[in-house]
Protein backbone atom coordinates (compact mmCIF):
# COMPACT_ATOMS: atom_id res chain seq x y z
CA UNK A 1 0.00 0.00 0.00
CA UNK A 2 2.69 2.23 0.51
CA UNK A 3 4.51 1.45 -2.42
CA UNK A 4 1.36 3.14 -4.68
CA UNK A 5 1.32 6.00 -2.05
CA UNK A 6 4.71 7.04 -2.97
CA UNK A 7 4.03 5.90 -6.81
CA UNK A 8 1.44 8.39 -6.96
CA UNK A 9 3.19 11.20 -4.68
CA UNK A 10 5.65 10.66 -7.40
CA UNK A 11 3.62 11.72 -10.36
CA UNK A 12 0.90 14.41 -9.11
CA UNK A 13 0.97 17.19 -10.71
CA UNK A 14 3.43 16.14 -13.66
CA UNK A 15 2.90 15.67 -17.06
CA UNK A 16 2.15 11.72 -17.90
CA UNK A 17 2.70 10.06 -20.77
CA UNK A 18 0.01 7.01 -21.51
CA UNK A 19 -0.03 4.05 -23.66
CA UNK A 20 -2.68 1.45 -24.10
CA UNK A 21 -0.80 -1.67 -24.70
CA UNK A 22 -3.61 -4.41 -24.72
CA UNK A 23 -7.02 -4.61 -26.07
CA UNK A 24 -9.16 -7.07 -24.47
CA UNK A 25 -12.60 -7.90 -26.55
CA UNK A 26 -14.27 -8.56 -23.77
CA UNK A 27 -13.16 -6.60 -20.71
CA UNK A 28 -15.21 -5.06 -18.40
CA UNK A 29 -17.52 -2.21 -19.04
CA UNK A 30 -15.96 -0.09 -16.79
CA UNK A 31 -12.78 -0.19 -17.81
CA UNK A 32 -13.63 0.31 -21.33
CA UNK A 33 -15.49 3.69 -20.41
CA UNK A 34 -12.59 4.68 -18.73
CA UNK A 35 -10.30 3.94 -20.97
CA UNK A 36 -12.95 5.63 -23.63
CA UNK A 37 -12.46 8.53 -21.04
CA UNK A 38 -8.55 8.63 -21.46
CA UNK A 39 -9.03 8.51 -24.87
CA UNK A 40 -7.16 5.21 -25.30
CA UNK A 41 -9.90 3.94 -27.68
CA UNK A 42 -7.19 1.43 -29.25
CA UNK A 43 -3.80 -0.71 -28.98
CA UNK A 44 -0.70 1.84 -29.17
CA UNK A 45 -2.63 4.93 -28.90
CA UNK A 46 -0.74 7.12 -26.75
CA UNK A 47 -2.01 10.64 -25.10
CA UNK A 48 -0.57 13.18 -22.51
CA UNK A 49 -2.21 14.04 -19.18
CA UNK A 50 -1.61 16.17 -16.23
CA UNK A 51 -0.94 14.07 -12.82
CA UNK A 52 -4.41 15.18 -11.23
CA UNK A 53 -6.06 13.19 -8.46
CA UNK A 54 -9.00 11.93 -10.56
CA UNK A 55 -6.55 11.21 -13.68
CA UNK A 56 -4.60 9.00 -11.24
CA UNK A 57 -7.01 7.48 -9.98
CA UNK A 58 -8.27 6.21 -13.59
CA UNK A 59 -4.90 5.29 -14.54
CA UNK A 60 -5.10 3.44 -11.38
CA UNK A 61 -8.41 1.57 -12.51
CA UNK A 62 -6.60 0.52 -16.19
CA UNK A 63 -3.26 -0.29 -15.37
CA UNK A 64 -3.82 -3.81 -16.48
CA UNK A 65 -4.01 -2.73 -19.70
CA UNK A 66 -2.05 0.55 -20.37
CA UNK A 67 1.82 1.35 -19.27
CA UNK A 68 2.00 5.22 -18.16
CA UNK A 69 5.08 7.38 -16.49
CA UNK A 70 6.71 10.62 -16.41
CA UNK A 71 7.42 11.88 -19.88
CA UNK A 72 10.78 13.63 -20.78
CA UNK A 73 11.30 16.95 -22.49
CA UNK A 74 13.09 15.43 -25.86
CA UNK A 75 10.90 12.45 -26.00
CA UNK A 76 8.08 14.93 -25.94
CA UNK A 77 9.66 17.19 -28.55
CA UNK A 78 10.08 14.25 -30.77
CA UNK A 79 6.30 12.59 -30.38
CA UNK A 80 5.08 16.28 -31.72
CA UNK A 81 7.38 16.61 -34.35
CA UNK A 82 6.68 12.82 -35.95
CA UNK A 83 3.36 12.09 -34.54
CA UNK A 84 0.31 14.99 -33.48
CA UNK A 85 -2.03 15.69 -35.74
CA UNK A 86 -4.64 18.20 -36.61
CA UNK A 87 -8.16 18.03 -37.86
CA UNK A 88 -8.02 16.60 -41.41
CA UNK A 89 -4.74 14.16 -40.50
CA UNK A 90 -2.52 17.49 -41.04
CA UNK A 91 0.30 17.13 -39.05
CA UNK A 92 1.56 19.42 -36.66
CA UNK A 93 3.80 22.13 -37.69
CA UNK A 94 6.40 24.58 -36.17
CA UNK A 95 3.70 27.46 -38.42
CA UNK A 96 1.23 26.24 -36.88
CA UNK A 97 2.03 26.30 -33.72
CA UNK A 98 3.40 30.53 -34.00
CA UNK A 99 0.46 31.16 -35.68
CA UNK A 100 -1.94 29.49 -33.07
CA UNK A 101 -0.26 29.42 -29.81
CA UNK A 102 2.06 31.92 -27.98
CA UNK A 103 5.74 29.18 -28.62
CA UNK A 104 7.85 29.37 -31.59
CA UNK A 105 8.54 25.99 -32.09
CA UNK A 106 8.21 22.52 -30.73
CA UNK A 107 10.54 22.62 -28.09
CA UNK A 108 9.18 26.01 -26.28
CA UNK A 109 5.79 23.85 -26.60
CA UNK A 110 7.07 20.38 -25.67
CA UNK A 111 8.29 22.94 -22.46
CA UNK A 112 5.11 24.63 -21.72
CA UNK A 113 3.32 21.36 -21.70
CA UNK A 114 5.63 19.76 -19.10
CA UNK A 115 5.71 23.32 -16.63
CA UNK A 116 1.85 22.63 -17.32
CA UNK A 117 1.06 26.10 -19.05
CA UNK A 118 -0.59 25.18 -21.77
CA UNK A 119 -2.87 21.97 -22.37
CA UNK A 120 -3.29 19.92 -25.42
CA UNK A 121 -6.77 21.06 -25.59
CA UNK A 122 -6.06 24.72 -25.79
CA UNK A 123 -4.09 24.21 -29.41
CA UNK A 124 -6.16 25.04 -32.07
CA UNK A 125 -7.58 21.94 -33.78
CA UNK A 126 -4.73 19.61 -32.49
CA UNK A 127 -6.04 15.90 -32.39
CA UNK A 128 -5.39 14.47 -28.24
CA UNK A 129 -4.74 11.00 -28.96
CA UNK A 130 -1.04 10.11 -30.69
CA UNK A 131 -1.35 6.51 -32.93
CA UNK A 132 2.21 5.07 -32.44
CA UNK A 133 3.47 2.06 -34.71
CA UNK A 134 3.75 -1.36 -32.61
CA UNK A 135 7.43 -0.86 -30.39
CA UNK A 136 10.71 -2.02 -32.49
CA UNK A 137 11.95 -5.73 -31.29
CA UNK A 138 8.46 -5.54 -29.05
CA UNK A 139 7.50 -4.97 -25.53
CA UNK A 140 9.46 -6.10 -22.56
CA UNK A 141 8.92 -9.68 -21.28
CA UNK A 142 5.09 -9.61 -21.83
CA UNK A 143 2.16 -7.24 -22.30
CA UNK A 144 0.08 -9.34 -19.54
CA UNK A 145 2.74 -8.91 -16.40
CA UNK A 146 2.87 -5.59 -14.25
CA UNK A 147 6.19 -3.65 -14.45
CA UNK A 148 8.09 -4.87 -10.96
CA UNK A 149 7.49 -8.31 -12.18
CA UNK A 150 8.99 -7.89 -15.39
CA UNK A 151 6.66 -7.09 -18.06
CA UNK A 152 5.62 -3.41 -19.73
CA UNK A 153 2.25 -3.04 -17.42
CA UNK A 154 1.05 -0.23 -15.05
CA UNK A 155 3.13 2.53 -13.76
CA UNK A 156 7.11 2.19 -15.74
CA UNK A 157 8.47 5.44 -14.61
CA UNK A 158 11.33 6.66 -16.66
CA UNK A 159 10.91 3.48 -19.20
CA UNK A 160 7.62 5.08 -20.72
CA UNK A 161 9.96 7.30 -22.44
CA UNK A 162 12.33 4.49 -23.83
CA UNK A 163 9.11 2.70 -24.98
CA UNK A 164 8.15 5.74 -26.70
CA UNK A 165 11.27 6.17 -28.73
CA UNK A 166 10.73 2.43 -29.85
CA UNK A 167 6.98 2.94 -30.70
CA UNK A 168 7.91 6.65 -32.58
Amino acid sequence: MTENYTKESNIQGKLILVIRVRGAPSMNYKIADTLKMLRLHKPNHCTILFGTPSVLGMLNKVKDYIAYGDVDESILVKLLQKRAKLKGQKPLTEEHIRNKTKYSNYKDLAKALINGEIQLKDIYNLKPVFRLHPPKGGYRKSIKVPFNAGGTLGYVGKYINFLVSKMI
